[in-house]
């Protein structure tokens, strides 16, 4: 059966599959990578699957459009976000028009957050697959297959699915979290097979790099974190290590452009033993190529030094607030003095780290946020963003905003600028959001402008060129948005 895979346009270098999705000041553009693993998936069934990235490749809704006459496809597999969902079901109805035998399915977490409300908002959706979703759509297919052109699939059946019968609205059971990871087929394999890694970049791996999922979920319990809440749970579940390294090493073979490899789960460092096997699985085995991934500030000096001779080149780390208050609230579970002595560590490992800052915790002030930016300052990671606090459908901050009537935006479209960057839609007791935005453009300026910082970048950039090239591309887009401020 003909599938399309979609990730579909909106603003021009929108990266919708970040967990903060938006047009972003460094340039980045995420790897489509739940999108991607569907892709396998279909194809492992023996389903032809077209895969295209709108965004990553400048396609507009007139071309996609024009795709969709040409393709007609039997089911289409949508992603979707909350800046973008508006934009996205008037794709799906514009496809709907000029694919009209196509079964549009929208994912992503939006959608799993709020399934009811998006079928409710256009009938060209003909279903949501909620949560982890690659294998009912892999089911979805099979029955489609099975039913034939204009007949409806008996779709009680399928776990995770919400749909639409007879005027209402159905949600199936959800369907478990994959177990074995390992039957999931390389993402890497269909990035071959389908898009140009040239296209995507993170300003904290070196350019150009492959994206990679070692495991699934989180064990932590942060309120605004956004995978763990919609997408895949709280409970980390990991591929084999000899799993990872065996597409370690296919990446190596396969992208000779590439640089390094950037681990995108939620923590890679919460289990430290299998940190510490991995790291010592890709020593055996002789793999060469830098790596980064996401990690918590409580990670020992021991580990790190392992991870390093394992080739881990930078760690992003949230460190979120400087209060203590604040983060107990978030339910962090990381103390301030912990995140000095994780810097001294990473310093002495020679781990680069990139810090996450956020503003407007319930209880901050403009003067607890001024504490925020002196830690970072004294921190000195590598990298720093600053933002206000971003809350999305689905997770339990939305839920405590909403609740106190501390959201701002009056849309989805609210969660971005006119130009498509973050914008900020929460206010709390003490700072309207405008506020806020003036305090993390200080933040950004008080720590990138520091003249000893500039310095050290710059002989950083001497020392190691490799580091060059990734810092100049982040650093042409970044500031000309330091320049001039945000805009709320």
């Amino acid at each position: 059966m003909k599938i399309w895979v979609l990730n579909p346009p909106f603003l021009p270098k929108f990266s919708r599959s970040q967990r903060s999705p938006a047009v972003t000041k460094s340039g980045t553009m995420y790897f489509p990578i739940w999108l991607a693993y569907c892709v396998g998936v279909l194809e492992e069934a023996g389903h032809e699957v077209i895969f295209t990235d709108a965004p990553a490749r400048g396609l507009t809704h007139d071309e996609i459009f024009a795709m969709a006459g040409q393709i007609q496809p039997r089911l289409i597999v949508m992603d979707t976000s909350t800046p973008s969902i508006a934009n996205d079901l008037r794709v799906a109805e514009g496809l709907k028009k000029h694919a009209p035998g196509a079964f549009i399915t929208l994912v992503g977490t939006h959608v799993s957050a709020l399934a009811e409300e998006t079928l409710r908002a256009s009938e060209s959706v003909d279903a949501i697959a909620r949560r982890e979703y690659e294998h009912t759509i892999r089911e979805l297919a099979a029955l489609l297959s099975r039913s034939g052109a204009g007949l409806q699939p008996q779709l009680d059946v399928l776990r995770g699915l919400s749909f639409r019968s007879n005027g209402n609205i159905v949600h199936n059971a959800d369907r478990p979290h994959i177990e074995n990871l390992d039957e999931l087929p390389w993402v890497s394999r269909v990035y071959k097979k389908h898009l140009r890694i040239a296209d995507y970049f993170n300003a904290n791996a070196l350019y150009p790099m492959v994206t990679l999922i070692s495991g699934r979920g989180c064990p932590f319990r942060c309120s605004f974190c956004v995978y763990p809440q919609t997408l895949t749970g709280r409970r980390y579940r990991f591929r084999s290590i000899s799993d990872v390294v065996d597409e370690m090493e296919y990446v190596i073979r396969e992208f000779p452009e590439a640089r390094s490899v950037f681990f995108e789960d939620d923590t890679l460092t919460a289990n430290r033993k299998r940190c510490l096997e991995l790291a010592d699985a890709i020593i055996v085995r002789g793999v060469k190529i830098p790596w980064e991934a996401n990690a918590r500030a409580d990670l020992d000096l021991a580990t790190m030094r392992k991870l390093r001779a394992a080739g881990c080149r930078e760690l992003c780390v949230g460190f979120e607030s400087g209060n203590q208050t604040s983060l107990t609230g978030m339910r962090k579970g990381i103390e301030i003095e912990q995140m000095f002595q994780f810097m001294r560590d990473a310093r002495t490992a020679g781990v680069l780290v990139h810090g996450c800052f956020m503003f407007g915790f319930p209880g901050e002030t403009r003067a607890s946020i001024l504490n925020t930016i002196a830690l970072a300052v004294r921190l000195k990671p590598d990298t720093a963003q600053f933002y206000p606090v971003m809350v999305y459908p689905g997770t339990e901050a939305y839920v405590e905003y909403r609740v106190k009537g501390w959201l701002t935006a009056d849309s989805y479209a609210g969660w971005l600028t006119p130009e498509g960057l973050h914008n900020c839609v929460v206010k709390n007791e003490h700072l309207s959001s405008r506020e806020l935005v003036q305090l993390a453009d200080h933040a950004r300026r008080s720590f990138y402008l520091r003249p000893t910082y500039v310095v050290g970048k710059m002989l950083q950039a001497l020392k190691e060129p490799g580091e060059f090239r990734r810092t100049a591309r982040a650093a042409s887009v970044f500031f000309k948005h330091l320049a001039r401020g945000s805009r709320v």
